[in-house]
């Protein structure tokens, strides 16, 4: 989790931002992110030219290129030196002087980024640059200058600190994932460099970005990991990959789509800044029949959203066949099954609606999930994971396309290592994650394997869960252990009663002796 200091500063700079007159909550963080993304550019830069220098490699700043594409762009005719579109120079800039080379060069330069055909360059078609004053520029600066992002939790503590601010968040049953759900759900699924991975509603891309670092991570050998000068740990190398692999790893392996373009460009920026120099992010509403990917990805993770209804009108013929429904929840299970190639693998957050909900919509997408595909677990999690944004129960559906539904493993998770109160405050323990994790992949590997009297797993076979209408809510099938009390014989006890009667009087009269001395 932040720091305080650290939390304090990002309070500050939101507080700027709405003094400085602006009042939307999305917006603030689109503007926080373009700067946060400046920032974190410039010190790639300076850390590629770092590496360059200590193998001995040829280096040019990813500043230069922006410079000539920008002079190419926009046809600039006077001398301008290029070293000013970094961070670490405008900065100390006078602050008229900042304002001006940020809002007419930097902010243009980083729009051109990804190249003229990249969905980065598409989603940053129409953004703006709108911080109105000179000094809110200048404080922002220095705030985010002063705050050290090296490190990668830190990164992504900080983005989910500002997200948290967003006044809507919820409001249309988008529920940012806590990121140590995510990073469970990863190592759940545990992508290879030959997979494709998509996140149909991907937000910041948070499902993205931790499967990006859980493969570098996976495919870094151990006698290449270091802890730097600074005391920070370089373990995401990736150095196992093949020139193949990381071809593929570039620029086919992530794929993320939302609606939000806002959301779009934060995702993009996010991914850019972790080496993928075009990321696959598009605006597109993938319930809608604009839509039509099928039979393509080999992991979806998601966590779409859980409230919201559409229009009818606009959704996808081949989502509404079988069971008819509006619910976004219900749809997007279908739209995964869809997108999924023949034996590609979900992990999937969904609110305990869809496991037992009684419509005939709902009772439909479970016995689809079952019959039509490998059901393999169903992670029942607390209803505090989302608080403080919402106190819904929801669980975590893994299935494999195709291939049959044997029997189930249920887990019933009692702790996320963080308290289940609005605070959210980190336990000493990671709770049961790491347990779940475990066992996962030992009955993963062994099928056969069963639970101990102490675990918080079991099985059901698909014959039960047929039996009960392809319920898949774990209180359908938990058994609930009742401690046998045994109780001493009356007699003992009446006997046990008159002795402590009898000390009373004895005290009793002691004390009213002592009265009358």
């Amino acid at each position: 989790m932040l720091q305080a200091e650290i939390k304090s500063k990002i309070d500050k700079l939101w507080n700027n931002f709405w003094s400085g007159g602006i009042s939307n909550p999305l917006t603030v963080i689109e503007q926080i992110s373009y700067l946060l993304f400046i920032k974190r550019l410039d010190d790639m830069d300076n850390l590629n030219e770092k590496k360059a220098n200590r193998i001995g490699k040829p280096f040019q700043s990813v500043f230069l290129e922006l410079n000539e594409k920008l002079e190419h762009e926009i046809n600039i005719s006077d001398k301008f030196d290029w070293h000013l579109l970094k961070w670490s120079e405008f900065m100390h800039l006078d602050v008229n002087d900042m304002f001006h080379i940020v809002s007419q060069k930097v902010f243009p330069a980083i729009k051109l980024l990804g190249g003229e055909n990249s969905s980065f360059t598409a989603s940053m078609k129409d953004a703006v640059f709108m911080i109105p004053k000179a000094s809110l520029l200048q404080e922002s600066v220095r705030l985010i200058d002063s705050i050290n992002m090296d490190d990668s939790d830190t990164k992504g503590d900080l983005y989910e600190y500002l997200l948290s601010k967003l006044a809507t968040s919820g409001v249309n049953g988008q529920f940012r994932t806590p990121r140590h759900i995510i990073r469970m759900m990863v190592e759940l699924m545990d992508p290879s460099a030959e997979d494709k991975i998509c996140d149909p509603a991907c937000g910041t891309a948070g499902f993205l970005i931790n499967s990006l670092e859980y493969l570098l991570e996976k495919y870094t050998r151990e006698e290449s990991v270091f802890t730097d000068e600074n005391g920070s740990l370089h373990n995401r190398i990736g150095d196992m990959m093949t020139t193949e692999e990381w071809e593929h790893f570039k620029t086919n392996l992530f794929f993320g789509y939302d609606f939000d373009p806002s959301m779009v460009r934060i995702a993009s920026m996010n991914l850019m800044l972790h080496s993928i120099d075009n990321p696959n992010v598009s605006q597109t509403d993938t319930l809608s029949k604009r839509f039509e990917e099928e039979n393509k990805y080999t992991i979806v993770l998601a966590n779409p959203p859980f409230k919201g209804s559409i229009d009818e009108g606009d959704i996808s013929a081949t989502l509404l066949k079988g069971a008819k429904t509006t619910k976004t929840e219900l749809l997007f299970m279908k739209l995964i099954t869809r997108i999924l190639d023949l034996g590609g693998r979900c992990a999937v957050i969904v609110p305990d609606g869809v496991l037992f909900g009684s419509s005939k919509a709902h009772k439909d997408i479970r016995k689809s999930i079952v019959e039509e595909n490998a059901l393999e677990g169903v992670i029942s999690m607390p209803s505090g994971v989302f608080k403080p944004y919402a106190g819904v129960s929801t669980a975590i559906l893994i299935f494999t396309k195709g291939g049959e539904t044997d029997r189930v493993w249920f887990y019933d998770m009692q702790s996320d290592g963080y308290s289940l109160d609005d605070k959210r405050i980190k336990l000493e323990d990671d709770g049961d994650i790491p347990n779940i994790i475990d066992s996962f992949k030992k009955i993963k590997e062994n099928k056969e394997l069963e639970p101990e009297k102490d675990d918080n797993w079991f099985w059901v076979t698909k014959d039960e869960i047929c039996d009960n209408g392809y319920d898949l809510s774990i209180n359908k099938y938990k058994e609930v252990v009742y401690e046998a009390v045994h109780y001493d014989p009356p007699k003992e006890i009446m006997d046990r009663i008159k002795r402590v009667d009898i000390e009373i009087q004895q005290q009793f009269a002691e004390l009213e002796k002592l009265l009358e001395e």
